[in-house]
């Protein structure tokens, strides 16, 4: 290991962190989710500022998420939710471990409950802030489904005066944008 110029340590190869004993992945993991909370905690208590929205990455699959069937069949592993203009009662149980939010999706009304260890991703893009997590799998029993319950916000979801994205994949050729030579 050697001093930087910033008076820091670095490893030698390429400023890559050496392998460590110390589960300093793990620790960088869980602040970003503190980060998260506070962020959802905040919204929660004063609203959203102007211009701010998240979006919210989580798996389905996990035992405890509730979500519609009808969600689950579309998603059956991973769903985004935004959290903008129209949500309310919104909560997050740190103790519990666990978001819960009402959304609509075709103006029906729904409570989500997403475990905080289902969240795979958190972004506010006004700020260009993207976080993401790894989801921890854990042997509990499935909460009861939510028969008459319809889902929130499907991903990837778009504000409702922005455009609408082609479903189909976009193919784009590199060649626009490499240098020709000319043949003099």
């Amino acid at each position: 290991m050697a001093e930087d110029d910033v008076g820091g340590i670095s490893d030698e190869n390429d400023g890559l962190m050496a392998e460590s004993l110390l589960p300093y992945d793990r620790w960088i993991e869980q602040a970003y989710k503190q980060v998260m909370v506070r962020a959802l905690n905040h919204a929660a208590q004063e609203g959203l500022p102007d211009g701010h929205h998240f979006y919210i990455t989580f798996r389905t699959d996990d035992p405890l998420t509730v979500v519609p069937k009808r969600m689950l069949a579309q998603y059956p592993t991973e769903m985004t939710i935004v959290l903008q203009h129209q949500f309310w009662d919104l909560k997050v149980d740190e103790e519990a471990d666990l978001l819960t939010v009402g959304l609509s999706f075709g103006s029906v009304p729904t409570t989500l409950a997403v475990p905080l260890r289902a969240i795979t991703g958190f972004a506010d893009p006004h700020v260009r802030l993207a976080l993401r997590f790894t989801a921890v799998a854990e042997d509990t029993q499935p909460q009861p489904e939510i028969e008459n319950a319809q889902p929130a916000v499907a991903a990837p979801a778009v504000e409702e005066d922005g455009p609408k994205p082609d479903p189909t994949p976009q193919v784009v050729s590199l060649d626009a944008f490499r240098k020709r030579s000319n043949p003099s």
